[in-house]
């Protein structure tokens, strides 16, 4: 490898995207649009660093499998942070499984840490975990280590489990610091400051307080039944009811919840239930099947008794009853919680992330669009959304993937 090269290759890995650029700006050998794509990816030109990366694979050839495989993860994490979830994740594990065979192993974490970002935004926590499980980041240098630290922070913030979060973006901090990479270093604090934003609303007896990762942390952990708006559940030490696929019921529970130890009138209920204006007798009878429904579904956790005007909710033994809300009441709240990172999302990608149709994920752009909440930048395929990053919650408890189940 010839000195401009590698002073090139050096620059890019202390972030000097411009020094390496003024090296090998006016060269199309292969290694020199390699680098040029990396640069050009740095300054955020993630069209033609993607473009530039293609032609230096093709440029390298068959006999040159350790640099092609390099030009693979170095797309795959343009089109992860491009949010092209739909990329060809085949090609990344391929490379992935070369670049160790053949001697590369602090590229071959670099791919693997790829894949773990991927299945975190789309919520496959337990695959994450399967990936990075075995894995043994002592040999790899700070840059890698504290993108290490931040995946294993990644999948602690979704399972909540704070301390082991707080303990791996100490990790990511002092791996950042020994890189001195400025983008780095910004990704660590992003992340450490998410720690103490709001995460969620704690309401009980009519009244609410916001409440950080720890504190929901400790609710779940407490005796104490909890409606958990934030993933549609029902939830104590002992157990789980989910009601994520039955709307209905999980609004009747958290009606009955707010209004906890005292009971909601069935006028309330339908009102807030199903929406209905007027109650007549077929309102009431529907109320009365779906009330029947809840019970059955609750019966482990608790109970729920007629009163005169309406009904209330029992817990079992002496436990309170209080509701965990997502720190915006937002219908398209999991759509905001992605935005939130400050890329730039397309549709597509919404829909794969949230498990949802398309049509379905643009329906709520445009609603937030119309509520000045979302913009969209581009037109035709080629259009993302966004939305301003300081949104000032945390979103660890809107995105999909699972909640520690006691």
């Amino acid at each position: 490898m010839d000195s401009l090269i590698t002073a090139a290759a050096r620059a890019l890995a202390v972030g000097d995207a411009i020094g390496a650029l003024n090296r090998v700006a006016l060269r199309d050998d292969a290694p020199a649009l390699a680098l040029r794509g990396i640069a050009m990816a740095q300054l955020g030109e993630y069209a033609r660093a993607t473009a530039l990366l293609r032609g230096a694979e093709r440029g390298f050839g068959s006999k040159q499998a350790v640099a092609r495989a390099r030009c693979v993860v170095a797309e795959a994490e343009i089109a992860l942070v491009s949010r092209d979830l739909n990329w060809p994740v085949k090609r990344l594990d391929a490379a992935r499984l070369a670049l160790a065979a053949r001697g590369d192993p602090v590229n071959a974490a670099h791919a693997g840490h790829l894949q773990i970002q991927r299945l975190l935004l789309i919520g496959r926590i337990e695959a994450a975990e399967h990936l990075l499980a075995g894995f043994d980041p002592a040999p790899l240098p700070p840059a890698s280590l504290a993108a290490h630290a931040l995946v294993v922070a990644g999948i602690a913030l979704r399972r909540l489990q704070t301390g082991r979060a707080r303990d791996a973006l100490a990790r990511a901090r002092r791996a950042a610091d020994a890189a001195d990479i400025p983008a780095l270093t910004a990704e660590v604090e992003s992340a450490v400051r998410s720690l103490d934003r709001p995460a969620a609303r704690l309401i009980t007896g009519g009244e609410a307080r916001v409440m950080r990762l720890d504190e929901v942390e400790a609710l779940f952990a407490s005796d104490v039944l909890v409606i958990d708006a934030c993933r549609h559940a029902l939830r104590d030490p002992g157990g789980v009811a989910t009601l994520a696929t039955r709307p209905i019921l999980f609004a009747l529970a958290r009606l009955l919840g707010e209004a906890w130890p005292n009971d909601v009138s069935r006028e309330a209920l339908l009102k807030g239930a199903f929406g209905a204006r007027h109650a007549d007798e077929s309102h009431r009878a529907r109320l009365r099947v779906e009330i029947g429904r809840l019970r059955a579904a609750l019966s482990a956790l608790a109970g729920i008794s007629a009163t005169g005007r309406g009904f209330a909710l029992r817990p079992h033994g002496t436990r309170r009853v209080v509701v965990l809300a997502p720190p915006i009441d937002d219908d398209h709240r999991a759509v905001l919680a992605l935005l939130a990172d400050g890329e730039a999302w397309s549709s597509s990608a919404l829909a794969l992330a949230l498990g949802a149709s398309q049509r379905t994920v643009q329906r709520a752009l445009d609603a937030l669009a119309a509520a000045g909440k979302a913009r969209p930048v581009g037109r035709g395929r080629a259009r993302r959304w966004m939305t301003p990053p300081a949104i000032g919650f945390t979103t660890s408890l809107l995105l999909p993937g699972p909640l520690p189940v006691g």
